[in-house]
């Protein structure tokens, strides 16, 4: 009899584990934003976070995390309970900048879990609508006649933004003072009030005041013209190949259990795909960019790699 009680309780014991494993998620799924309410990555968590609730019924929890240029955000992320309950929307240049720059609790591409990409896009470089320069190389010529002179603001050092200026102003041969600021909330007043002469700026952001006759677009960082702004060469068509892009990309903290980020990313996959998701990004001028697996890891450590050149060729990065 006894030894029966023992089988009967050994297989409910035996049954008991993938049952538990099925109930992922049983808990709310927190996603962090590293970045101010209402400014790009805020935005893109709360229109991926709607669709996600599908798959999360427990509920999603978008959590914003602002300082640092997003660090904040990803040193919580990484010291986070590796159980599948805690991911971010983050920023390349939060994941393979700002780790080069500061001592931060991850290092490398190596420290996190990358699951897959979201969207993608690129800076450009805008001026005021009524500014003298009418093309990006005459504002070049301004820049050369005048060294220092012309100041174009960025969201802040370490930055896409930031970094595609200054190997335009190094392919260029031109001496432009870069003024970083907190983000498009700064930036964009302080263009139109005149406090500086040009932005290093996203698309979405741009777009609005083009449309209003308010900001005209000199140039985009990118490999082709970008379709809202035609007459607005590519830096690469005029010779610049400083086509670095900014992407976002949904990271959990190493050694998250297999099947939880199989359960995220395929959550995130389907999410991409949903028609109110599409439309909000299609608005903002940005581009759903699907990327995950070796794929994704192998374009971290590039982009890693290449920002190590650029960043120790600007003396950004600390000698130890």
């Amino acid at each position: 009899m006894l030894r029966l009680v023992a089988l009967v309780l050994a297989l409910c014991l035996a049954g008991a584990v993938p049952a538990t494993a099925q109930q992922y998620p049983d808990r709310p799924l927190t996603l962090l934003s590293g970045y101010p309410a209402g400014g790009m990555v805020d935005i893109v968590a709360r229109a991926l976070a709607e669709p996600l609730k599908k798959k999360f019924p427990k509920g999603i929890a978008v959590v914003t995390r602002p300082g640092a240029g997003g660090s904040l955000a990803v040193s919580e992320m990484v010291q986070s309970k590796p159980d599948g309950y805690t991911v971010i929307l983050a920023p390349l240049s939060t994941l393979v900048i700002h780790p080069q720059l500061n001592d931060l609790p991850y290092k490398t591409p190596d420290d996190y879990e990358a699951i897959l990409n979201v969207v993608s896009f690129y800076p450009l470089i805008a001026v005021k609508a009524d500014a003298p320069w009418k093309t990006i190389q005459e504002f070049v010529a301004a820049g050369k006649a005048s060294p220092g002179k012309l100041r174009v603001g960025s969201p802040g050092e370490g930055t896409s933004s930031h970094l595609n200026l200054e190997e335009l102003k190094r392919m260029a041969g031109v001496n432009l003072t870069h003024v970083p600021f907190a983000g498009w909330g700064e930036s964009s007043p302080a263009l139109l009030g005149g406090h500086i002469e040009g932005v290093s700026a996203q698309p979405g952001e741009v777009k609005p005041l083009v449309e209003g006759k308010k900001l005209r677009v000199l140039l985009t960082f990118q490999p082709k013209r970008h379709e809202s702004f035609p007459d607005a060469p590519s830096a690469k068509e005029l010779g610049w190949d400083t086509t670095s892009p900014t992407t976002f990309m949904i990271v959990a903290p190493k050694g998250t259990p297999g099947p939880a980020l199989k359960y995220i990313h395929d959550s995130v996959r389907a999410a991409m795909e949903d028609p109110q998701f599409v439309s909000i990004i299609k608005q903002r001028v940005i581009d759903i960019d699907y990327r995950a697996g070796d794929q994704l890891k192998a374009d971290l450590w590039k982009e890693y790699k290449y920002h190590t050149e650029i960043l120790t060729r600007l003396g950004m990065i600390k000698k130890k």
